[in-house]
């Protein structure tokens, strides 16, 4: 397994009492681990994404970026917690360990399931949709691999989801 590195989740997800809409992406990239917190890439268009559809600044700083999410009754985390992975390449993931997001959604008021890409949601269905029976909604990803996505795009699908499911 040239290239692999086995890495487990690094931080923990992102909720509260009032939470009620779940975001999962996949796994962590590589800038994410660096500055332990949900998509750190600079390209990555999440936050941005997320402080267009809720009218509200870019927010910068963790706390900040917490506080977004919370203030709109979003929960954040990935759908692994521990895998083998070349560099931050999704298509690269191999051994998953799934997330308990089973856990999360019993101690929890979130009703609501959406995923940030295709192999994010791909995995919740293999791992997590057996334990939760919650259906979840397929979102395109805010990733910068995913260029075919202008941002007026992905607000324009993920609005839909977190504006009228939340």
């Amino acid at each position: 397994m040239e290239g692999y590195h086995t890495i487990r989740h690094m931080f923990e997800p992102v909720w509260d009492a009032s939470s009620e809409l779940l975001i999962l992406g996949t796994f962590p990239s590589v800038k994410s681990r660096e500055n332990k917190f949900y998509y750190g890439h600079p390209q990555n268009r999440f936050w941005k994404l997320l402080a267009g559809i809720y009218q509200e600044p870019v927010p910068d700083t963790v706390a900040e970026k917490k506080a977004l999410a919370l203030r709109h009754r979003l929960a954040v985390w990935d759908v692994i917690d521990q895998c083998d992975i070349i560099g931050s390449s999704d298509s690269s993931i191999r051994n998953v360990v799934p997330s308990d997001v089973a856990g999360l959604l019993a101690k929890s008021n979130i009703h609501t399931v959406v995923c940030n890409g295709g192999k994010a949601y791909e995995l919740y269905r293999r791992y997590q949709y057996p334990q939760t029976g919650l259906e979840a909604r397929k979102l395109p990803s805010t990733s910068p691999a995913n260029a075919a996505w202008t941002l007026a795009r992905l607000e324009e699908a993920w609005a839909s989801a977190l504006l009228h499911e939340n």
